[in-house]
């Protein structure tokens, strides 16, 4: 039997997604919102959890989400995790890379699509929805340093310069060299483009 956690910030999807999973005779199924994840991964032990990229902070939550922690790269008995993703959002992939998942699954696809994924990587095997192989690959192609990413998503956030230095320790004027250096990298006309191409391409 693989025990399977599903994490989601909005109940109806969440609900949703472990109804879908409790049709497959060799799942055992449990889900749950962010504030008690924690708990939850303690209590059920899953071999796999399924989460969104979509939802706001959840790499911070599954980082959180225990010793056995979600993840699936370390010498420890981890949870796998598969990350639920849409296409065209390379930074989501590179986020869910960068956090060990082992499955990457597109929403926009079947939905036979994941319990074919769990049981994959309940086996220790990564699992890539074919249609997000090439955007796989791209993910490694993000222009941006971490460095840039913490400025645009204070910029994108309305913080201003000013705001910007203080709150990450720099002077103003190496957060204009770093505002200008995502703005060419990015190949945007300015700013608000810069976050607007990022947002789409799942970097923010």
């Amino acid at each position: 039997m693989i025990h399977v956690l599903v994490a989601h910030d909005t109940s109806l999807l969440r609900s949703a997604l472990a109804a879908l999973l409790r049709k497959e005779p060799d799942f055992e199924v449990t889900d749950s919102g962010w504030h008690h994840l924690s708990q939850t991964g303690r209590l059920y032990g899953p071999h796999v959890c399924v989460v969104d990229a979509e939802c706001p902070g959840w790499r911070r939550h599954t980082d959180r989400a225990a010793a056995p922690a979600v993840g699936a790269r370390g010498g420890r008995s981890e949870c796998a995790l598969i990350v639920l993703t849409s296409g065209g959002k390379p930074g989501d992939l590179r986020r869910a890379y960068s956090a060990d998942a082992l499955g990457y699954v597109n929403k926009d696809r079947s939905a036979d699509r994941l319990p074919a994924a769990v049981r994959q990587v309940a086996q220790g095997k990564r699992f890539v929805d074919e249609s997000l192989a090439v955007e796989f690959l791209q993910a490694a192609d993000m222009p941006l340093t971490p460095r840039e990413l913490s400025v645009l998503s204070l910029s994108a956030e309305g913080a201003s310069v000013t705001e910007i230095a203080r709150s990450l320790h720099l002077c103003n004027g190496t957060v204009r060299n770093y505002l200008a250096a995502i703005t060419r990298k990015t190949g945007a006309r300015n700013r608000v483009d810069a976050i607007r191409i990022s947002r789409f391409a799942g970097w923010l």
